[in-house]
């Protein structure tokens, strides 16, 4: 019987136990790491050579994002699954855009772990029912507007190196380290984006004018 091989990036302690205990106890499974920080995972995993990561966003220092953005670099070929309380729409994209390959909430049943774990090794993007409706809606991409090319060709170009920043998942912190600006700079163009698009968030900023893009390419 083949093993299907996993790390897990979890600062609570009896989850991550938790987790590990119902990995190793199923057949053709085998956690090979368990890593209480993002810092600790980056050095530990990548020799280890899991085949599916299981990663919790609200990490000590570095978030789970930034560190999933770092470790597919590092493993390019290892699906890593966000698994987290939290089920923002924002925070879903982050990921995602940061290379996450899955989206599960820790209220999941350890059946739909051990699921979603098969389904990532085989190639699949396994989501909790709800989020990947949110994923969907987030991603939709709108149809070919005049608007949305207009309001577009209204933004800066500073405004438009930030929006390649949001594409990419980046945080505002982030964002202003690049740019070498404030993180309230980074608010006062985040806002001024917001009002040019009329949006109301980055997701649907970034949405926006992705569907603008199309519309010229088109």
């Amino acid at each position: 019987m083949s093993i299907t091989t996993v790390g897990i990036v979890e600062d609570d302690l009896v989850l991550r136990n938790t987790l590990a205990r119902i990995i190793d106890d199923t057949p053709g499974f085998q956690c090979v790491g368990k890593c209480a920080s993002a810092e600790e995972a980056l050095k530990r995993l990548p020799p280890l050579k899991p085949a599916v990561i299981i990663m919790d966003l609200n990490l000590p220092v570095m978030t789970g994002i930034e560190c999933t953005r770092r470790m597919s670099a590092l493993l390019p070929s290892t699906p890593i699954i966000i698994l987290t309380m939290y089920e923002d729409g924002e925070l879903i994209f982050r990921a995602l855009k940061a290379g996450a390959s899955g989206y599960l909430i820790k209220r999941s049943k350890p059946d739909e772990v051990l699921t979603a774990i098969k389904e990532a090794h085989e190639g699949g993007a396994p989501m909790s029912s709800h989020i990947a409706r949110r994923v969907v809606f987030s991603f939709r991409e709108p149809p070919p507007s005049a608007d949305a090319a207009a309001a577009t060709a209204t933004l800066t170009e500073r405004e438009h190196e930030l929006l390649q920043y949001l594409s990419q998942g980046f945080a505002n912190k982030e964002i202003a380290d690049k740019l070498n600006i404030s993180i309230p700079t980074v608010r006062t163009h985040l806002r001024h984006i917001y009002e040019k698009l009329h949006v109301r968030s980055r997701t649907e900023a970034v949405v926006k004018v992705m569907g603008a893009s199309s519309s010229r390419g088109t």
